[in-house]
C-alpha cells in the first residue's frame, strides 16, 4: 500500500515517544545496582506489575497480529488469543509463587538455585537469548509495519527507529522504566480498544464501507468474456494477452491503454465472468508494478467487504448500529469477501496475485479456514494445529521476559496477585480483538501486503485522531515489549554468562555497564532480523518463540519445582535438546523453505510449529538424564 505522513499522528507519536524516553531518564537516575537494573529492585507494586504483565504480553502479536489474523482467517485467528490466554493458567497455578521463591533477577538464577551448575548457567543463558531473539523478530516486524502509515516511512526505517529508541530506554534505566512503560501502554491499549470496538458497533455493517478518514470504497470490476475451447478469446474494450492456471484457479491477463491487468476467471451456472484482482509484479529489471502501474499511481487498494448482509432472513444494504451479539450473529448469517494470494511466474516476471473469495459467515466464524482440522484435513494439517495449541498453552509460563517480572515484586503472594490481575486484563483485551479483527475484515481497511495493519487502518477509517492515538500506543506497545526482551537478553549475557559462567566476578556497577553494552548488541541484531522477516504475520512468528520457550524452558522448570530427583545434568540436557529440536524443525519448515527461495511444498516436512515433537523430547530428556545422572549434593551460593 501507499501511505502518506499523517501530521496528527506525527504529533501523538512524538508525545508518546517523548514520554517513554522521559520515563527512562527519570528512572535511570535511580538505577544504581544490578538488582534495580534487571529487576527494578523488587519494589514494584503488584497492581502496577499486573498491568505491566499485561502490557508485556499484549505485544505486537496481540494487537497487530491477532487482529490481522482474524481479519484474514476468521475464527482461526482467534485461536491464537485463546491459546495465549490459556497459557496464563499454567503460569498462575504452577509457576508464579514457587518460581518467585527461587530466583534473584534472572531465569537462570531460579533454574540454578539448587545446583550451582555451570552447565545450567550456560544452557539457560543460551535459551534466554534464543527465545528472546525469536520473540524480538515479530515485534520489530510489527514496528516497521506501523511506521509506514504513521510516519510515511519505509518498513526498514521503522525497524531502525524502534531499535534506536529501545536501546536508549534499556541503556538508561533497565527494568524500572520498562515496567512503567508497560503499565502505561497496557492500560491505554485496553481503553483504546474499547473505544475502537464501540465505533465498530456504532457504525454497524454495510456493503459499501466508506467512513470518514478512509479512502473511498473501491468497487472491483467484473467483465463478461467470450470463450472458445475453454479459452478466453475476447473481452469488450480489452485485449486478451495470456491465460495462467494455478491449481484449480485460472487467471487471464488483459491490457487496456498499455496497462496490463489480471482477472480471476470464474465459471458457474450463470456463465463465465472475469473478476478484477490485485497484483504486485516484480519485473526482471527490479521494478515493482501494482496492478500494472508504478506504485505512485495509486492503483492498489485497501480491501475487505461483505457481498451479502442478511438480517432476520432478509438481505439488506446496511444494518445501522448493532449490539455485540447482533454484530456476531449477523456476520454469521451473511457473506464476507476474502482476498486469497497465489504466486506464479509470468515469463521473467514474478506475480503475487490476490483474488476475491466469497466466504459464508458461518465458515468465517468457525475453525477451518486456516487450520484444516476436519475430516478432509490431511495428517500434517492436524498435527500442525495440535502443535500450535500446545506451544501457545505451554509457552507463556516459560518466556524469560515474563518470568523476570516475578522478581520485580516483593513477595510470592504479590507475584500471584499480579498474575491474576494480568489474566483479567489480558482476557478482556482478547475479547475485544475478536470485534476489531472482524470489523477490519468487512470495513474495507485491509492491506493485502500486511495483515498486521488491520487494526490501525480500521482506526483510521473512524478518524485521524483515533488512528493517531491508537498507532502511537501500538508503537509504544512494541517499544515496551522489545525493551523487556532486551533486558532479559542483556541479563543472560552480562549476569549469567559473563559474570557467573565465565567467573569474571564483576562488581555490581560493572554488571550494569556490561548489561547496557549487551543491550546495544542485541538491539542491533533485532533490527537486522526485523528487516529480514518483513511481511510475515507477527502472531505466526510469535508462535515460534512460544514453541522454543515451551520446549527449552518449561520441562526444566516443572521438573525442578515438582520432582525431587531432577538433576543438574537433566535440566541442562533438557534445555539443549529443546532448543536444538525446535530450531531444526523451524529451520526446515515450509515458511523457512519459502524464505530460502525454495518451493514450500518440497520442505523436509509440513510442520510449521515444532512443539508437538520438541516438547515431549525435552520432557523425556530431563526425566531419563536425571535417572542416569542423579543430582549431587552441593553447597549453593546465590549470585
Amino acid at each position: 500500500m501507499i501511505y502518506e505522513i499523517s501530521y496528527t499522528a506525527l504529533i501523538f507519536f512524538f508525545i508518546f515517544v517523548g514520554l517513554v524516553v522521559g520515563l527512562s531518564f527519570y528512572f535511570g537516575r535511580k538505577t544504581r545496582s544490578s538488582s534495580s537494573y534487571y529487576a527494578a529492585g523488587g519494589q514494584i507494586h503488584w497492581g502496577v506489575n499486573g498491568i505491566a504483565f499485561a502490557g508485556d504480553y499484549l505485544s505486537a502479536a496481540s494487537f497487530l497480529g491477532i487482529c490481522g489474523m482474524i481479519a484474514i482467517s476468521g475464527f482461526d485467528g482467534f485461536l491464537y488469543a485463546i491459546g495465549f490466554l490459556a497459557g496464563w493458567i499454567v503460569a498462575l497455578f504452577l509457576i508464579a509463587e514457587p518460581f518467585k521463591r527461587l530466583g534473584k533477577y534472572t531465569f537462570t538464577d531460579a533454574l540454578n538455585a539448587k545446583f550451582n551448575s555451570r552447565a545450567i548457567t550456560l544452557s539457560a543463558s543460551i535459551s534466554t537469548l534464543i527465545v528472546s531473539v525469536f520473540y524480538l523478530i515479530p515485534q520489530m516486524v510489527g514496528a516497521g509495519d506501523l511506521v509506514m502509515p504513521l510516519l510515511g516511512m519505509p518498513h526498514w526505517a521503522g525497524v531502525l527507529l524502534v531499535g534506536a529508541i529501545v536501546i536508549i530506554i534499556v541503556a538508561s534505566a533497565g527494568m524500572a522504566s520498562t515496567t512503567y512503560v508497560q503499565f502505561l501502554k497496557g492500560g491505554l491499549l485496553i481503553i483504546l480498544s474499547v473505544v475502537l470496538t464501540f465505533f465498530i458497533l456504532k457504525n454497524g455493517l454495510t456493503l459499501t464501507p466508506d467512513f470518514k478518514g478512509s479512502s473511498s470504497h473501491y468497487t472491483f470490476m467484473e467483465l463478461t468474456p467470450q470463450v472458445e475451447n475453454d479459452k478466453v478469446t475476447a473481452v469488450s474494450g480489452w485485449n486478451v494477452v495470456a491465460q495462467q492456471t494455478v491449481g484449480d484457479k485460472t487467471f487471464v491477463k488483459l491490457t487496456q491503454n498499455g496497462v496490463e491487468r489480471w482477472f480471476d476467471w470464474t465459471k458457474d451456472q450463470n456463465g463465465s465472468s472475469l473478476k478484477e484482482t490485485l497484483t504486485v509484479t516484480q519485473q526482471a529489471n527490479g521494478q515493482a508494478l501494482y496492478n500494472g502501474e508504478p506504485k505512485e499511481n495509486r492503483r492498489f487498494y485497501q480491501v475487505g467487504h461483505m457481498s451479502k448482509i442478511v438480517v432476520n432472513g432478509q438481505e439488506v444494504q446496511q444494518t445501522g448500529p448493532v449490539g455485540p451479539f447482533e454484530f456476531l450473529s449477523t456476520l454469521q448469517e451473511s457473506e464476507i469477501v476474502r482476498f486469497m494470494q497465489v504466486k506464479f511466474a509470468d515469463g521473467s516476471d514474478q506475480v503475487s496475485l490476490y483474488y476475491q473469495e466469497p466466504t459464508t459467515g458461518q465458515s468465517f466464524m468457525l475453525p477451518g479456514l486456516k487450520y484444516k482440522i476436519g475430516r478432509d484435513a490431511n495428517l500434517w494439517s492436524k498435527l500442525d494445529f495440535i502443535s500450535l495449541m500446545l506451544a501457545l498453552f505451554l509457552g507463556t509460563a516459560a518466556l524469560p521476559h515474563i518470568l523476570i517480572r516475578y522478581y520485580t515484586v516483593k513477595t510470592p503472594r504479590d507475584a500471584r496477585k499480579s498474575t491474576i490481575l494480568a489474566i483479567a486484563a489480558i482476557g478482556g483485551f482478547y475479547i475485544l480483538t475478536l470485534f476489531m479483527g472482524l470489523g477490519s475484515a468487512v470495513n474495507g481497511v485491509l492491506d493485502v501486503e500486511s495483515s498486521n495493519m488491520a487494526a490501525p487502518l480500521l482506526a483510521r477509517a473512524f478518524g485521524a485522531v483515533l488512528f493517531s492515538i491508537i498507532s502511537a500506543v501500538a508503537f509504544a506497545t512494541v517499544l515496551g515489549t522489545v525493551a523487556g526482551l532486551i533486558v532479559a537478553s542483556s541479563g543472560a549475557i552480562a549476569h549469567d554468562f559473563i559474570d557467573i559462567y565465565l567467573k569474571r566476578n564483576m562488581s555490581d556497577h560493572r554488571k550494569v555497564q556490561v548489561g547496557k553494552i549487551a543491550a546495544f548488541a542485541v538491539g542491533i541484531f533485532a533490527i537486522l532480523l526485523g528487516m529480514a522477516f518483513k511481511g510475515i504475520n507477527v502472531s505466526f512468528l510469535v508462535g515460534w518463540a512460544f514453541a522454543i520457550a515451551a520446549s527449552a524452558n518449561l520441562p526444566a522448570i516443572l521438573f525442578l519445582l515438582f520432582w525431587k530427583k531432577t538433576s543438574e545434568k537433566g535440566i541442562a540436557a533438557s534445555i539443549i535438546v529443546g532448543i536444538i529440536s525446535s530450531l531444526l524443525i523451524i529451520l526446515t519448515s515450509p515458511t523457512m523453505w519459502d524464505k530460502y527461495g525454495l518451493d514450500p511444498t518440497n520442505a523436509l516436512h509440513q510442520l510449521e510449529n515444532p512443539a508437538l515433537i520438541s516438547f515431549p523430547l525435552a520432557v523425556l530428556t530431563v526425566y531419563l538424564v536425571s535417572l542416569w545422572y542423579p543430582k549431587r549434593n552441593v553447597a549453593v551460593t546465590q549470585a
